[in-house]
């Protein structure tokens, strides 16, 4: 569904998994033109979500980011060595 327009400049881990990227795209763009569509699960039914509005409005594209829960993968920033896994369910609270 979505691909790349020209080259890549640096890579990405998602999952453990090395992605080729943008610096300075965004993490959703990243993610979606490596073929990953699937980036949360919801809390109650474990239902695969994506982006849908790119804009941040939604927060369908809630992802963990080196380490911290809940970032919206449309508005974080590619720098080379991003490190982002999938969010499953509910964030943790440390309770």
């Amino acid at each position: 569904m979505f691909r790349r327009s020209g080259p890549t400049d640096c890579e990405i881990s998602w999952n453990g998994a090395a992605l080729p990227a943008r610096a300075g795209e965004s993490l959703a763009a990243a993610l979606l033109a490596a073929g990953i569509a699937q980036f949360r699960d919801t809390a109650v039914s474990g239902a695969p979500r994506g982006p849908l509005c790119l804009m941040g409005a939604c927060f369908d594209c809630l992802v963990e980011v080196e380490g911290v829960q809940n970032r919206q993968a449309c508005l974080v920033i590619v720098t080379p060595g991003l490190s982002a896994r999938t969010q499953a369910g509910a964030r943790e609270t440390g309770a």
